[in-house]
């Protein structure tokens, strides 16, 4: 019985110390979008590693018409929500195929005057960080998937409005 006890309580505590620590790789996550000449949408939102996130939304973020008054109307507001499990796992997914911390810090030429320029600051839990400027939202396929799917994440998720 001795025995027993003895090694239940091994593999117990054996269990305990090989588990893992699954946390997410990034500490902040942000996205920013800039203005053009037309009615791109303005906004940032950052995302913690808790899936708690905040959209701070300027213009042309949940209109469809564009309007020349939108600039003359208040900014749309602030937005707290927490981000399905599942998109925040899919965002993972989606910077780790990019290799973040291996792309380029800007993206995009300024021969053309109206292109909006999102940045894209990325926290590591290993105390680094990586920042992106691309000017027209172009740098490369998956970068242009990822700053897609933020712009989906202002639609799909469940925002309140806190100013």
């Amino acid at each position: 019985m001795k025995y027993i006890l003895s090694l239940c309580t091994l593999i117990f505590l054996f269990s305990c110390t090989a588990q893992k620590k699954t946390g997410s790789p990034y500490t902040t996550i942000e996205y920013e979008a800039g203005a053009c000449f037309g009615s791109c949408p303005i906004f940032k939102l950052t995302i913690n590693p808790d899936r708690t996130a905040i959209l701070e939304a300027e213009h042309f973020n949940f209109s469809k018409d564009f309007s020349k008054g939108e600039f003359s109307k208040p900014r749309e507001g602030t937005f707290k929500g927490v981000i399905k499990e599942a998109d925040y796992n899919q965002l993972i997914s989606l910077l780790n195929d990019l290799d973040v911390k291996s792309l380029e810090n800007n993206y995009g030429t300024r021969n053309i005057s109206d292109l909006p320029t999102s940045y894209l600051r990325i926290g590591f839990a290993d105390g680094t960080s990586k920042n992106i400027e691309d000017y027209g939202k172009r740098g490369s396929e998956k970068l242009m998937k990822v700053y897609q799917f933020f712009e989906d994440l202002k639609h799909n998720q469940q925002w309140t409005k806190v100013k």
